[in-house]
């Protein structure tokens, strides 16, 4: 680990991500470019700038902002330099030496999209297009944008390097818009504010530190893939610990959990409520006022802040969560703050925005119309090396597909976390619900291959009532969830979006067939 660095809190103001102009756009649809490039940019005012990747030069990328319905075609282009700024670990599974360092394939998390465009792992292509992965299937990826109004996220999916590659500055927001939404009266323009949240660790330099060898060396081996990694400071948008000033009115933030691993619990410090409005797929059926809310890797929450009648305080956005999650460490003075708000802007006009009482019909899907229910254990497991590495129903990457839904069904699957972590469990293609969490003999389990439960179901908590695509399995429970198939046929993925179990066995494709 490098020496710790003692960084100043709330000397930068909140950067917000501009919107990405599309290249042309008519009446049938829009068209994009966006550049993948390695540059420096300033992360804290007393450090030196940083050596970051990111799109159209930028980290975090601009904000790709679409209608729903909207049909739009984006090429994705990579001018990354061939070395990466990370060590690569070789030993895991698609980063072998066989294939360039350096890959990117672009995934826009949450998104309603053909497999072609979904940036499947192995899709992946070099700079200036040398080279592309065996699934390679095209440069130009259509989004069809089939979903209500939603925050989305786009990022790096390459097999074996995710976690590299995100770490290193490549994500950036993906809003969903539309008519229902601009009907509710949200507060929006100015007051709308995407809100990355992250923890990096920083060398003496300014440069960015990801860890060569976990804390039990393999000797054999130069560099090592770790079971997780924890940042040392909090960043958003790109900045560390930032301030926003903010006018004594309603704004609404979207959340995204981009951090490879950490977990955030996320409070005010002031102790008043955050009204939530959205989940992973868009806007809940009523607005939930909740003292915390609690965001896995890529897990988002849109939420309004009321800061009427807060004049000249300063309110900061907090996060207990220990990390690793549940059980690592607690975090410290650094990784308990996440922000802060100063209520210094005088009001520049009447606030006539609202928290909704009701947004969209989201109608229970009946346990009863799903016709598979599958039972998918998450596995702990060690490699020759002796290193951790978990699993997904106990196979790897490469193992033959068993996930094989039909277009249009409905299923129920069964999240037997018999490991000792939360693991943020992500489906690509659709949204899901969750039924609930129940606790199990894992012991039992592991002998036996029996399910017993030795409590009651526990429901979604009020924040995660509304359509997901990422869910919290607890250890020592099993968590239920329940989606219907499709639009679209063809390969995709799930997987644990800790990026480090992501990247090291802990995914595994899965095919939609008609």
């Amino acid at each position: 680990m490098p020496e710790k660095i003692k960084l100043e809190k709330f000397v930068d103001e909140l950067p917000i991500p501009p919107i990405l102009k599309p290249r042309w756009k008519n009446q049938f649809y829009t068209y994009y470019e966006v550049n993948m490039s390695e540059f420096k940019q300033s992360l804290h005012g007393k450090l030196h700038a940083t050596t970051v990747w990111g799109y159209e030069g930028s980290y975090p990328g601009p904000t790709i902002e679409v209608e729903s319905g909207e049909i739009v075609f984006v090429k994705w282009i990579n001018n990354l330099p061939d070395k990466h700024l990370f060590p690569v670990d070789y030993t895991v599974h698609g980063a072998h030496r066989d294939v360039p360092e350096v890959r990117t394939v672009v995934h826009v998390h949450g998104a309603c999209v053909e497999s072609e465009s979904d940036g499947y792992p192995e899709a992946w292509f070099t700079k200036g297009f040398k080279q592309v992965g065996p699934y390679f299937r095209k440069q130009i990826y259509r989004y069809d944008n089939c979903t209500h109004a939603c925050t989305l996220w786009y990022h790096d999916h390459s097999l074996g390097i995710t976690r590299l590659n995100v770490y290193a500055g490549l994500a950036g927001f993906f809003l969903i818009r539309d008519h229902r939404e601009r009907l509710l009266n949200l507060p929006s323009g100015k007051y709308d504010i995407p809100l990355m949240i992250q923890d990096k660790t920083f060398n003496q330099d300014g440069s960015l530190y990801y860890p060569k060898q976990p804390e039990k060396p393999v000797p054999e081996i130069e560099t090592s893939i770790i079971p997780e990694f924890i940042g040392d400071t909090i960043l958003v948008n790109g900045k560390v610990h930032p301030y926003l000033k903010v006018e004594p009115r309603k704004y609404r933030f979207r959340l995204l959990n981009a951090s490879n691993t950490r977990f955030f619990r996320i409070k005010l410090d002031s102790g008043q409520l955050l009204y939530q409005i959205g989940t992973d797929g868009g806007f809940m059926q009523h607005p939930v006022g909740v003292k915390e809310i609690m965001l896995s890797p890529a897990e988002r929450a849109e939420v309004i802040i009321d800061f009427t009648n807060l004049e000249g305080k300063n309110i900061m956005m907090t996060n207990d969560a220990p990390a690793p999650f549940p059980t690592g460490d607690p975090v410290n003075e650094n990784t308990s703050t996440v922000m802060q708000f100063r209520v210094t802007l005088p009001l520049s006009s009447v606030d006539t925005s609202v928290i909704p009482a009701y947004m969209i019909p989201i109608p229970q899907i009946n346990e009863q119309s799903a016709s598979r229910v599958r039972y998918l254990s998450l596995n702990d497991n060690m490699d020759r090396y002796g290193r951790e590495f978990m699993l997904l129903d106990n196979k790897q990457w490469d193992a033959p597909i068993t996930e094989n839904p039909k277009l249009g069904s409905t299923e129920i699957w069964y999240l037997i976390n018999i490991t000792t972590d939360t693991h943020p469990i992500h489906l690509h293609l659709i949204n899901f619900q969750i039924i609930d969490r129940r606790d199990f003999d894992v012991e039992k389990y592991n002998k036996e291959k029996i399910i017993h439960y030795t409590a009651q179901a526990i429901p979604p908590e009020p924040y995660e009532r509304g359509w997901k695509d990422t869910v919290r399995a607890n250890p020592n429970q099993i968590t239920r969830i329940i989606m219907k198939f499709g639009p679209y046929t063809g390969m995709y993925v799930w997987h644990c979006h800790i990026l480090e179990h992501e990247d090291y066995e802990m995914m595994r494709p899965y095919i939609v067939i008609r």
